[in-house]
């Protein structure tokens, strides 16, 4: 990083409620937001310069899109900031958060609000896949025959894991099971008052039913309304902040480094890309080696916690061997030697994650880098991970076309 990006703070939604029966519109959601953040961070509307918003399909699930106008209709002082809206699929939030970071490196702004929004419990289920399906991937032309395109794809995964390395199923199991488990740590989490019993991470066709080949229903992220929102500083305006708080700014955490890469879109185009690789995406690995390079740290082991992207199982199976938790195609002794579980070597999505916490597509990227601040400024709560200075994200768009990691410590 050539200048710092600080994170003051911010706030998210309860992951557990559904706007639509609250009788509450995005709009709504998005200034309780912002209106949350601004009160509980201390930062006043007057010193925001910029603001910059992530959300994937406001369009199709609630008929609205331009939401920047949405940060300019909040309060006076937001009328006629500059604020503009970011689109990268599951991956927008992180998008969002790299925008701001660059304003504030170039010297343009000195103060930017970041904010992540999705309702997608608005419609009945199906219709919710269709919306989140086709758009996401090369729409029209993959996973066409399949009533739930991304647990189809994602069973893909699992099943070129599986013919390459070998893969078990009570693997992926047990990557349910810690991150729904989790969740019932964070007051915010969707699942959080969820019960289980032990056939419900079975292949058990009532307990757990299939959802598409490999992926049954506990493997699967949820379908969440949600939304949040960080304040990014670059160094003059972290301090002014830190004094008028009486803190050090050395205290306050910064993003130290960070990864940006896409890829083909088509999955099958990924898997071509990667037949000589020992990893099943390469260009992932590749997004948490620039950001390990960029924050100046050797690897995995110089980390105390990671936040990634689960929207299924199979996809933090493949974050495990990716991030160098284990060897390619080892990701199973993390979860057999309970590595990624809190308390572990590394303990992977503490929050819940995907699966446990909730994915509002658009604001999962935020949520990510928000739950890394709570965690390395030991304010997480029941979720906190001991001793945590350093956290990584991994925000993943698409068939991982879009990947975002972050790397977050003081």
């Amino acid at each position: 990083m050539t200048e710092r990006v600080y994170i003051l703070g911010g706030y998210q939604t309860d992951f557990s409620q559904n706007w639509a029966r609250n009788g509450a519109e995005i709009f709504d959601a998005f200034g309780d937001t912002v209106r949350s953040a601004v009160e509980i961070v201390g930062v006043d509307p007057e010193e925001i310069e910029v603001a910059h918003i992530g959300n994937f399909s406001a369009e199709l699930f609630c008929r609205q899109g331009h939401l920047g106008g949405f940060f300019a209709a909040l309060h006076p002082a937001f009328s006629g900031l500059p604020a503009s809206r970011h689109e990268a699929a599951c991956a927008s939030g992180s998008i969002a958060t790299l925008a701001a970071s660059a304003d504030l490196e170039s010297g343009r702004y000195g103060l930017a609000a970041v904010v992540g929004v999705e309702q997608m419990r608005n419609v009945p289920g199906e219709q919710a896949a269709e919306y989140i399906g086709g758009p996401a991937m090369w729409s029209g032309h993959e996973a066409t025959d399949v009533t739930y395109p991304w647990p189809h794809i994602f069973s893909e995964l699992a099943k070129e894991y599986d013919r390459r390395y070998g893969l078990s199923k009570e693997h992926l199991a047990g990557i349910a099971k810690v991150n729904f488990a989790n969740a019932k740590r964070n007051a915010n989490a969707q699942t959080r008052k969820w019960v289980f019993t032990d056939e419900s991470f079975m292949e058990d066709d009532e307990a757990n039913p299939v959802i598409e080949g490999q992926i049954r229903k506990q493997d699967c992220g949820q379908i969440t309304d949600g939304a949040a929102c960080i304040f990014l500083a670059n160094a003059e305006k972290a301090a002014q902040y830190a004094k008028r708080r009486g803190i050090s700014v050395d205290s306050i955490p910064y993003i130290k480094g960070w990864g940006h890469r896409t890829a083909p879109i088509t999955y099958e185009r990924k898997l071509e890309e990667s037949r000589d690789s020992e990893y099943v995406f390469p260009h992932v690995r590749g997004t948490v080696t620039d950001a390990f390079s960029r924050a100046g740290i050797s690897g995995v082991e110089d980390l105390d916690g990671i936040e990634t992207h689960d929207c299924f199982t199979s996809t933090e199976y493949m974050a495990i061997d990716h991030f160098g938790i284990t060897a390619p195609g080892e990701s199973w002794k993390a979860v057999e030697e309970g590595d990624i579980e809190m308390g572990g070597r590394i303990p992977v999505n503490a929050s819940g994650g995907l699966i446990g916490l909730g994915h509002p597509v658009g604001a999962t990227g935020v949520r990510m880098v928000l739950d890394s601040y709570k965690q390395v400024t030991g304010t997480a709560g029941e979720y906190q991970i001991e001793g945590a200075s350093n956290v990584a994200t991994l925000n993943i768009g698409g068939s991982a076309t879009t990947t975002v990691s972050f790397i977050i410590g003081t």
